[in-house]
């Protein structure tokens, strides 16, 4: 490989990286408040799973190791336009925790070739339910709420939804995978 096709890649590399992350912060934006839960339905899941599908493991953890500091920075980047350690660590922030982990599970399981199956069924059986796991036990410690109100206000009403969105990552990821892919 030339110095130049190496550079053309990680130029790539770098693009589709700093998509991932600026998807993921306008992401944050887009929720439906839930008036019986501390966290509102965002689009954050679909970005998350998707950054799983068309990131290597690196790249995954990278990126969104990246959106985390950014928030915790204080910049207005997570659910709803806020940003800083009382966000990352209150109630809510575990979700975002989650979203570290199953992006990098995601980038390490998903396989080599495309496959809308595989990833959308590796992103609703594992990937969102990561996120669940740490959303749900950071919401019932920092509250102190019993177990089943977390499951019933932290949990159960996105999981259609975050389904939906799992298909929606697993959709997009075929054609950004052609673009970026091509050889």
């Amino acid at each position: 490989m030339t110095t130049n096709n190496k550079s053309i890649n990680k130029t790539a590399e770098m693009t589709k990286m700093a998509l991932m992350v600026a998807m993921n912060c306008i992401s944050a934006y887009i929720i439906i408040p839930l008036p019986f839960s501390l966290s509102p339905i965002a689009l954050q899941t679909l970005i998350v799973n998707l950054t799983g599908y068309v990131l290597n493991v690196k790249q995954a953890f990278m990126t969104m190791l990246v959106y985390i500091l950014v928030g915790l920075a204080g910049v207005p980047v997570f659910t709803g336009g806020t940003g800083g350690p009382g966000k990352l660590f209150g109630p809510t922030g575990g979700y975002i925790i989650g979203f570290l982990f199953t992006a990098v599970f995601l980038a390490a399981t998903r396989g080599e070739k495309y496959s809308f199956k595989r990833y959308a069924l590796l992103g609703c059986a594992v990937g969102i339910p990561i996120i669940y796991l740490f959303g749900f036990l950071q919401l019932k410690f920092v509250t102190g709420m019993p177990w089943d109100k977390a499951f019933m206000t932290g949990v159960l009403p996105f999981i259609p939804l975050d389904i939906v969105k799992c298909m929606g990552a697993a959709f997009l990821a075929g054609p950004i995978h052609r673009i970026f892919d091509h050889k």
